[in-house]
Order: structure tokens, then sequence, then C-alpha cells
């Protein structure tokens, strides 16, 4: 990368190893985070306190993602079938639910926004938004449920940071690892941190994937492939949205 390493890697090295000295303070987040969180909790704290029950059901009816829609002849009757494969990404379950993907937002798109910038990032959630819920989709085009949460987004952003934010000797770094060199698919593969933070991530999501994850409500369903599409979009299309220069 142009302007964090030098040619012979020693200013790079340099500079990693001054930036993990620092002081780091429990919240530093980019302000694109600040508001996407604010977001989030803002239409939470609404729908909890500001909406009756019957005013909160058409808002996951008008908001979020329910596959059926988009197998039947359904989106005939409404116009939602044009925005809820990104809504769905800002509403959630209840406070437990948010609470959670709050805190990986924050741990991994903290990283994500300070390496690609505001726009970018915006035009990743999105596009994650949108592939997690085709992913989704696909598995489950019969469901009329509607699906709400940023995990799928969360899940691309994680695959995103495992390109770039694990050094090949040392520990993850929240603050700072935006200033690694990206990884090409090789050295991913060769770099035994991200190996063992992919393997875990999937055996999470594999024991979601037959219920045994802890952590979901009662009655509550985990959109597994939703998480698998997310993570695959980050991690194998990252490169079409870092910055420009060598890895």
């Amino acid at each position: 990368m142009t302007g964090d390493h030098g040619s012979d890697g020693s200013s790079g090295t340099n500079a990693w190893g001054n930036a993990r000295r620092a002081r780091q303070p429990m919240f530093n987040l980019p302000s694109v985070i600040t508001w996407m969180l604010a977001l989030m909790w803002l239409l939470q704290l609404g729908r909890d306190f500001l909406l009756s029950r019957l005013q909160d059901y058409q808002v996951l009816i008008e908001g979020g993602f329910i596959p059926l829609r988009y197998s039947l002849a359904a989106s005939e009757q409404s116009y939602a079938w044009l925005w809820t494969p990104v809504t769905y990404s800002v509403l959630h379950g209840g406070f437990a639910h948010l609470i959670v993907n709050s805190i990986w937002l924050m741990a991994f798109g903290a990283v994500v926004a300070r390496r690609i910038g505001t726009g970018k990032f915006l035009i990743f959630w999105v596009l994650s938004s949108i592939c997690s819920a085709a992913l989704y989709w696909a598995a489950n085009q019969g469901s009329n449920i509607p699906m709400i949460g940023a995990s799928g987004v969360v899940s691309g952003l994680m695959g995103a940071a495992a390109r770039f934010a694990f050094p090949m000797n040392g520990r993850f770094d929240r603050l700072h690892a935006h200033l690694l060199p990206r990884l090409t698919l090789q050295q991913a593969m060769m770099n035994r941190t991200v190996i063992t933070y992919v393997a875990i991530w999937f055996g999470i999501n594999a024991l979601a994937a037959f219920g045994l994850a802890a952590g979901a409500e009662e009655g509550a369903q985990i959109a597994w492939e939703a998480h698998i599409g997310g993570f695959l979009f980050g991690f194998f299309l990252f490169p079409l949205f870092d910055r420009p220069g060598p890895t």
C-alpha cells in the first residue's frame, strides 16, 4: 500500500510497531460506524416504545426481507421488494440481537471503515446486504417469515477483515489493523490466524444451521445462510473496495 509501507517494508513495520504501542481508547469509531449504530438503535427504540404491536408488525412486513415475496407474484401488491434487500439489515429482533451485532460492528466494521472510507463503506453495506439476502432467498424461497438484522453485513465485514486485519505474527488490533497490507487469497490461506478465524466462524454457523448455536432467543431462527453469503462476499470481493496500491 502506498503511503503506509515503504518498498522494503521497514517503514510499515515501524508504523505498525509505533501504533501498537499507542494507548488504545475503548471507543474510537469512524463516523460512519457511529451513524449506523445510531440509526439501528433509534429504529429499535422507536419500534419498542413508540409503535403499537400492529404498527411494529407492519414495519417488519414493509422493511424485513421475506423470501416468498420474490418467489411469487406477491411483489405486485407492494413495492417493498425494491428496498427490503437492504432495509432488513438495520432492523433487529430485539435489544439482545441488536447488542450482539453492535459489538461485532464496532470491532470489525470500524476496521474496514478506516480502511476504505465512508463512501465505499456504505456501498459495501448495501451490496453485502443484498448478497446475504440473495443466498438466504435461495435456501428459503417458500418462507413468509421476515428476516431482519445486520448479521449478514457484519459477516461481510468480518470476511473483508480476514483479507488484511490479521498479521502473520501477532494479534488482531482493531485500532491499527487497517494499516496492514492486503493478503492475496493464497497468503490468506497460508495465514494460520486467518485459517483459525475462518474455521471458528464457519463452525459457529454450522452449529446455527442445526439449531445448536447458543445465544439465540427461544423460537428464533438464525439466518445462517445470510451470514455465509455476507462472509463470502466480503472475503472474495473486498479487493474491489480496497484502496489502490500494491498489496
